[in-house]
């Protein structure tokens, strides 16, 4: 909640930014989503990519996300990633020990697991006869959080597809809220009270907000209900292990290459963009410096390149 609010206030704030001030301080905080994805995925690279056949499955769902316009290459690259991983990555050997005990009934699992798919699959459909705007926007936010495997960066370009390709949040306007969402506390997922806040088409403002926080946590909370009084058994099983390394191979992948479009392409202008994106990638990655500290040297310095023009 306070990570919410605050990134409401920031949105509601942002247009008062102008001069070279307010906007370079809003390229400032586009450079910082560049060091901050930069971190995400070479962690996530090291940790869930550590062999050639997890590797290989990461660089074919980048190609698969560059070199495709369409709108469903995303959930194509995590589904290839987890097929591939069925057949490449049964071979490392199995995580799970212990027994593990989830107060959580089967009939609750399977009416949350119910309720994931009915609405994951319904809304698009519901929201396709223009019944409302709100349906729209939920089902962005809903969508969004449904794919989300590996870590919560993962959820920029399903978010950028949803938002930034149809018109709804200008590529700038999207940056400049990622970066300003590192130097709030709480889940990165409350991004989305942002892009609630922003967003084009109505309901906007407090209610897009509070719709946008709903939509894009309430799959995780179903799908983990749903799946909890089944993980015991679930976990143990060789196949399960291999598609999950896969998808999260794949996911890899896709967070690799919106580092490059929209973060790179967007942000990175001249040298002295690219000095600052690399000097907050650093003291991120080598300092281990506070995500706060970065988010501050990378406005100031925007700022000044700013007002060197």
């Amino acid at each position: 909640m306070p990570s919410a609010i605050v990134l409401v206030l920031f949105a509601y704030g942002a247009n008062a930014l102008t001069g070279p001030v307010g906007t370079g301080l809003l390229h400032g905080l586009k450079l910082v989503a560049v060091a901050i994805v930069a971190q995400a995925v070479s962690g996530m690279a090291r940790t869930l990519c550590p062999d050639r056949e997890r590797a290989s499955i990461a660089v074919a769902a980048a190609l698969i996300i560059l070199f495709s316009t369409s709108s469903v290459a995303q959930i194509a690259a995590i589904l290839l990633g987890g097929l591939a991983g069925l057949w490449l990555c049964r071979g490392s050997p199995p995580t799970a020990t212990g027994h593990v005990v989830i107060p959580v009934s089967r009939t609750a699992g399977v009416a949350a697991l119910t309720a994931f798919f009915v609405l994951l699959i319904g809304l698009p459909i519901v929201q396709s006869f223009q019944i409302s705007p709100g349906i729209a926007l939920f089902d962005a936010f809903y969508s969004s959080g449904a794919l989300v495997f590996g870590g919560g960066h993962v959820v920029l370009p399903l978010l950028r597809e949803a938002f930034v390709a149809p018109g709804w949040v200008s590529d700038d306007a999207f940056l400049a809220g990622y970066g300003a969402a590192q130097a709030v506390p709480g889940p990165l997922f409350t991004f989305a009270a942002y892009l609630g806040a922003v967003v084009g088409p109505s309901p906007h403002g407090i209610v897009g907000a509070a719709l946008g926080l709903f939509g894009i946590f309430l799959p995780g909370i179903l799908i983990l209900l749903g799946t909890l009084p089944f993980w015991d058994s679930f976990r143990k099983r060789a196949d399960a292990q291999a598609v999950m390394r896969g998808v999260n191979a794949a996911v890899v992948g896709l967070l690799g290459a919106a580092l490059y479009n929209p973060v790179w392409t967007s942000s990175v202008k001249s040298p002295g963009d690219f000095g600052i994106a690399l000097l907050g990638f650093v003291l991120l990655t080598v300092w281990r410096t506070p995500p706060l500290l970065i988010v501050v040297i990378s406005a100031l310095g925007g700022i000044a390149l700013a007002l060197g023009k």
